[in-house]
């Protein structure tokens, strides 16, 4: 009860800093969103576009999002005086009988000079969290309508329908520079010392760990004195405080275990199997989300990758039908990643086949009194052409070389067993604090299986590695 109290105590002091009826959006100082066009004066047609045709019903919910926008202070008529270079038309979109107003952003994104601010990756965002024992999650309400827009960034953003031009003057949704504007904000807002070990800050999302109730308190009244300061708004309604665990980010998150949120995928397994490529794609992304949650997920979804790809027809064989079944079971009955504790060694797995590389990175620790053998994090990636030319052990050491880089976050300054089913390197000597084991190869299934079922080596894969050609040459 106490503990309550000193909670409630610190967010009545700063309550100006959550959103209210009277004043639900907040005004970011210091931080004017610019938005700088690739294409010169005058702007192509497709940056002039006309209204689009909407059914009655259309027209009224956008006239009622639309006036209560312009009452909110986001939007304000243009006059018929003012000249009118870039226009967005708008649509509204139906999800369970309740409307939302969409702009058509695509053309103008299209034009737009991207902000290559990085974004953090979810699975090593996580990471911070190890030990915690007392975690909040936080959101800044309406995020983008927050952020303030430059002169000429409000004479680009204007939206067209039958009820004329209105300009933008804060952030809409849907613009492309907006997720990267918004990180470096927040990561310049909060104080660095803390966003190191204390605060995960993912676009608008704002999580706080500690592991002593005290140091939660403190750090949380900095948080919100810091954001009280820019003038921003936080939604009250969609804060956790005080949480051994709570789910955040489509993950269920605790200072000991990672888990998956069952009611982000919920909705998508209601669904029959995909129809289309296009919805097969959504279905993949969707549990490539969970991947290091899922066991066996390379495997099982190799052959609905293959087809995926743009050479081949979509079809429904029984071979589809069966992988798309052990995903959809895999994603119900995912097991749960253990949080790193750095003051235990690692063990690290890996293998190849003919087909990929492989990673599984392993650690013991005590759960419920008992030693326990969980896994951190799995990475796999396919062989390049160059690669499959390379002997059994050149492949081997490849693949070890492949790991310890992509784990050197883990495994920097770190003790750690190296766990092979290849006598080659089993015989090498011991280097610093890694330590090589000899392991049969059929003990060795869990890396030996993720080679066999690798993903393709993209960017869009966290084991992506360059070819030869896309390597940066040091200078």
């Amino acid at each position: 009860m106490e503990m309550k109290e000193e909670l409630i105590e610190i967010l009545f002091q700063y309550r100006e800093a959550f959103a209210s009826d009277n004043e639900p959006l907040g005004a970011i100082k210091g931080d004017e969103v610019e938005i700088m066009l690739n294409v010169k004066r005058p702007y192509p047609p497709l940056l002039r576009r006309p209204a689009y045709p909407a059914s009655p019903r259309a027209r009224e919910a956008l006239e009622s999002h639309i006036d209560k926008l312009v009452k909110l202070g986001v939007l304000i008529k243009v006059g018929h005086n003012e000249e009118v270079e870039v226009t967005t038309p708008v649509i509204i979109t139906w999800h369970n009988d309740k409307s939302r107003l969409v702009g058509d952003f695509r053309a103008l994104n299209s034009h737009t000079i991207l902000d290559r601010y990085p974004i953090p990756r979810i699975h090593e965002t996580f990471t911070q969290l190890s030990k915690a024992k007392f975690i909040n999650s936080m959101d800044s309400n309406k995020c983008f309508h927050q952020n303030v827009l430059t002169t000429h960034a409000r004479k680009v953003l204007r939206i067209i329908d039958h009820c004329g031009v209105h300009e933008y003057l804060w952030m809409p949704f849907g613009i492309k520079i907006a997720i990267f504007h918004y990180q470096r904000m927040m990561n310049t807002i909060l104080p660095h010392e803390l966003s190191e070990i204390l605060l995960v800050i993912f676009i608008n999302d704002i999580i706080i760990c500690s592991e002593t109730w005290q140091l939660h308190l403190e750090i949380l009244s900095l948080v919100l004195m810091k954001i009280l300061h820019v003038r921003m708004k936080i939604s009250l309604k969609k804060c956790n405080f005080g949480f051994h665990e709570l789910k955040a980010l489509g993950n269920l998150v605790s200072g000991l275990r990672l888990g998956v949120d069952e009611n982000k995928f919920a909705a998508a397994l209601l669904k029959q199997i995909p129809q289309s490529q296009k919805e097969m794609i959504s279905f993949l992304e969707l549990s490539s989300y969970y991947r290091q949650n899922l066991k066996y997920f390379l495997i099982n979804a190799k052959s609905l990758f293959r087809n995926c790809e743009q050479q081949t027809s979509f079809e429904r064989t029984q071979e589809i039908i069966q992988a798309y079944d052990k995903i959809e079971y895999s994603l119900t009955h995912a097991p749960l990643l253990l949080m790193q504790d750095w003051k235990l060694p690692f063990k690290l797995h890996f293998d190849e086949c003919g087909e990929g590389l492989c990673s599984a990175l392993h650690q013991i620790q005590i759960v419920n009194d008992k030693p326990f053998d969980g896994h951190i994090c799995f990475i796999s990636r396919q062989i390049k052409p160059t690669e499959a030319r390379y002997g059994a052990n050149q492949r081997e050491c490849l693949c070890l070389v492949w790991a310890l880089k992509k784990h050197h976050y883990y495994l920097y300054a770190s003790v750690f067993e190296v766990i092979t089913d290849c006598n080659a390197i089993a015989i090498q000597e011991h280097r610093g604090n890694m330590t090589i084991v000899n392991q049969s190869g059929n003990i060795h299934k869990n890396a030996d299986g993720l080679s066999r079922g690798a993903l393709p080596n993209i960017t869009e894969n966290p084991a992506y590695a360059p070819t030869s050609a896309e390597a940066q040459i040091p200078i």
